[in-house]
């Protein structure tokens, strides 16, 4: 797929274009996602004709970015895989792939878990809620361990629940709940 794009981009290797736009430029070490895991590749280079600047390859900038492997994470998470068994959820990709793969140990997911979580949580909390219409507010908690979790949810007239404002605290009595 890779080589496909640079074909797109600059021509078929081997037949000379006076007019090409851009033009191969050897390889490099790279990194894609396979299977829930990094995988390291040589990816190809793609220069202006002129040599000002870097061409990007389509194929290798969708896999090589790491939203996907946040993703996989966090569902395979909230599917109760642990991290300590986070490599036995991952698709096969061969034993030679699985021996240089990266990004599956236990740190490295709950890393990738922790951070997309705090992300999703706050675009959640960031929406703009000027528009909705709510009939009720509904405030529930609940208490783990030393934690207590307070969550506000708005209804809508036909019953959809609006997550308004999360807060945690050590306990009921210490929490501030801000309602927007």
């Amino acid at each position: 797929m890779l080589a496909e794009d640079v074909d797109w981009l600059v021509g078929p290797k081997g037949h000379h274009n006076r007019d090409r736009i851009a033009v191969r430029h050897g390889r490099e070490p790279g990194q894609v996602t396979l299977g829930g895991r990094r995988v390291r590749i040589r990816r190809p280079r793609v220069r202006t004709a002129d040599g000002t600047g870097e061409v990007a390859v389509p194929t290798y900038q969708a896999f090589a970015a790491t939203e996907l492997l946040d993703h996989l994470a966090v569902e395979r998470m909230l599917a109760k895989l642990s991290t300590r068994r986070y490599r036995v959820g991952l698709e096969p990709v061969g034993a030679e792939v699985e021996r240089a793969a990266a990004g599956t140990s236990k740190s490295a997911v709950s890393r990738r878990f922790v951070a997309r979580t705090e992300h999703a949580l706050a675009e959640l909390l960031a929406q703009d809620l000027s528009g909705l219409d709510l009939v009720a507010l509904l405030v529930d908690g609940i208490r783990v361990a030393e934690h207590t979790c307070v969550v506000a949810l708005g209804i809508t007239i036909d019953g959809t629940k609006i997550p308004l404002a999360l807060a945690e605290g050590a306990t009921e009595n210490g929490l501030r709940l801000i309602l927007r």
